[in-house]
């Protein structure tokens, strides 16, 4: 009986550890999130001192990640037979990431679970970026704003007449818009989102204006 016992704890032990690193390239479709850089920056990142956050950046959605995704859960720290990302490729991804720190950590956490290289990655990040139409008019706040997140995710689908409202879901965190979050086929073509993924914040809350 204690055999039996401590194998099957051994078994769960080794369960758990398998919880990261998964086989990179094993996955089901891609969430591309977006991120509302007033709303960071206002909760932690100027806080942080990140240089997205300084004034006069002008940044507005910035790219969070290309997250491969399974129909439920996700995938971390994947093993890959490819190099890291050098400072190179990270620091030229800032223009739509914020900081080459942020494309770094995307890659570590994420890139690697695509399968790809990461040259190959990266280009596969910016297409999916360049790929959505961010909604202008919010760009144009000259002040702080209290709207339903179900406005923000009506620009989207306006600006993008491909995308469903089920491919599509809006995030907030302490009383604040976070993050647009559009899930693609590997192809990059929009899809339905999976059902971990597709739950929208269905409350009022705060945008900030473009700095």
């Amino acid at each position: 009986m204690r055999v039996i016992m401590a194998m099957l704890l051994a078994m769960a032990f080794a369960g758990a550890a398998r919880a990261e690193g998964e086989r990179a390239g094993e996955f089901d479709y891609y969430v591309l999130a977006l991120s509302w850089s007033p709303n960071w920056c206002k909760l932690e990142g100027r806080a942080k001192g990140a240089p997205q956050c300084d004034g006069g950046s002008g940044f507005g959605w910035v790219m969070h990640g290309l997250w491969p995704q399974y129909e439920r859960g996700w995938p971390s720290y994947c093993r890959t037979p490819h190099r890291e990302a050098t400072r190179g490729e990270t620091a030229a991804m800032a223009d739509i990431m914020g900081s080459a720190g942020s494309a770094w950590y995307q890659w570590k956490k994420h890139g690697r679970c695509s399968g790809l290289s990461a040259p190959d990655y990266f280009a596969q990040a910016r297409a999916a970026y360049e790929g959505v139409t961010r909604p202008e008019v919010l760009r144009r706040l000259d002040r702080t704003v209290r709207l339903p997140a179900s406005v923000v995710e009506e620009a989207f689908l306006a600006q993008n007449p491909r995308l469903t409202p089920d491919g599509i879901t809006l995030t907030c965190r302490d009383g604040h818009i976070q993050e647009a979050r559009i899930c693609l086929t590997k192809d990059l073509a929009p899809r339905r989102c999976g059902a971990d993924v597709i739950r929208d914040c269905s409350a009022k809350a705060l945008l900030e204006p473009v700095d």
